[in-house]
């Protein structure tokens, strides 16, 4: 990996844009490598939260590397098979993702933060979608994710100002969960992970996915007669950490998650 850096860590995958002299601006090459370390996440069945960050301090993401798009180096027909940075279309992860914005989320950059579950962000982060600045569209999702996730009209004035708001802004509107305090922003990661990995793996993985999914059925009714059918759900029903989630709590003791 030359573009980004992975490691995995206690159930824990890190993934880290490391173009910090572009702003982590996305070229084909990190496409490519994004593509591969989510791939990596969704199969490895030992790792339970992934957390994606930028290198440096002065962005998470500036979106797309538009030097290299203007010098006809790659198009949207190259994005990978699960999209813009190999999560935007990948629709079937189940596990959690956490945006951990260290500075600038711009473009592609806030439409991969996104497509995560959660987003964390520094006191100085930043976010906008200032596509039509330079003549394009936000077409990675972002248009449709913040018009879910904020509301029409929030998002309708972000997408058609190309405004850039703050984190504490990003957190009124709804769509920053926290913003990181004086002890910093791996500080807020860790404990945020520490309490996801409290949960059973198969059980996690079934609340994200009917949570999702059930947004997109027809009413409130179709989505609980829907989610005994989600895939997750099913690997969940009647699984080994169900059974030992009872038995800890009847015996009084931590439960020992087996993710099966």
């Amino acid at each position: 990996m030359d573009r980004i850096a992975v490691t995995r860590s206690d159930h824990v995958t890190t993934i880290v844009l490391d173009r910090p002299e572009v702003m982590n601006a996305i070229d084909p090459q990190m496409h490519a490598e994004l593509e591969a370390a989510f791939d990596a996440y969704a199969a490895a069945p030992d790792q339970r939260v992934c957390v994606v960050t930028g290198a440096g301090d002065r962005a998470f993401c500036a979106g797309s590397d538009l030097k290299a798009a203007h010098g006809g180096g790659y198009s949207e027909k190259d994005y990978p098979a699960h999209g813009y940075a190999g999560l935007i279309e990948r629709f079937d992860l189940a596990k959690p993702v956490i945006a951990a914005v260290n500075g600038l989320a711009l473009g592609g950059g806030f439409e991969l933060a996104l497509a995560c579950d959660l987003i964390l962000a520094a006191p100085g982060a930043s976010f906008g979608l200032p596509e039509p600045r330079v003549g394009a569209v936000a077409l990675g999702g972002g248009i449709h994710r913040l018009a879910r996730q904020i509301g029409q009209k929030q998002a309708m004035g972000l997408l058609l100002s190309s405004r850039r708001v703050s984190a504490e802004e990003g957190l009124r509107l709804g769509f920053v969960n926290e913003v990181a305090g004086s002890d910093g922003l791996s500080a807020l990661v860790d404990r945020w992970v520490a309490d996801i990995l409290a949960g059973a793996p198969l059980a996690l993985q079934a609340t994200k996915e009917a949570m999702l999914r059930g947004l997109d059925e027809p009413s409130l009714a179709a989505a609980m007669q829907a989610q005994a059918s989600y895939p997750a759900w099913q690997r969940w029903r009647g699984s080994e950490d169900g059974k030992e989630g009872v038995a800890a709590f009847v015996e009084k003791r931590p439960p020992v998650w087996r993710g099966r």
